[in-house]
């Protein structure tokens, strides 16, 4: 995809426009660590979670330099894994909410934030088109002690609109 011009940094560069150089940024549900990896390119020091051990092995050996965990985000406690340091912000990139077991989502937006510090940053893309309903996402927000401060259709910041088929919402911790 590389090869062919496509935009496989786009979430990093929005992530670290909205945050200081240097800062701390949890990447739930992180995958291989494309993202992550691109952020700590940036100078950000990252630690990375996902459920899956063979994705974390990936992110391990093709990006060393960020912290990867294994850990099941529902039930996500940082401070168990070693991790106690609040972050200043966190991202859910490629759908990390659609992914999920059907019905955790609200506790994985709560755990997620439970490690972000106040008046930090929770930022969420997902496909409005993969199951999960943007107005059942934003029923978990105040309950996870977040406010919502932005939505876009894409994560360079086209505007949002009732028909867009992607959803990049910016939360901030309370």
């Amino acid at each position: 995809m590389a090869a062919e011009g496509v935009d496989l940094a786009g979430e990093a560069r929005l992530i670290d426009a909205m945050v200081a150089p240097g800062s701390r940024i949890l990447d739930a549900g992180c995958g291989p660590g494309r993202v992550g990896a691109a952020l700590a390119e940036r100078g950000h020091r990252v630690v990375g979670v996902d459920s899956d051990p063979e994705l974390i092995d990936a992110a391990k050996h093709d990006h060393p330099g960020p912290v990867w965990l294994v850990a099941d985000l529902a039930e996500l406690d940082l401070t168990a894994l070693g991790e106690p340091e609040p972050f200043d912000a966190a991202l859910m990139a490629g759908n990390v909410l659609t992914f999920v077991a059907p019905g955790t989502e609200h506790a994985v937006l709560a755990r997620v934030a439970q490690h972000v510090r106040a008046d930090g940053l929770v930022v969420v893309g997902f496909g409005t088109d993969r199951g999960y309903a943007l107005a059942d996402f934003d029923a978990g927000v105040t309950p996870a002690c977040l406010r919502l401060e932005h939505r876009f259709a894409t994560w360079d910041l086209r505007p949002w609109t009732e028909d867009a088929d992607f959803a990049v919402t910016v939360l901030r911790r309370t």
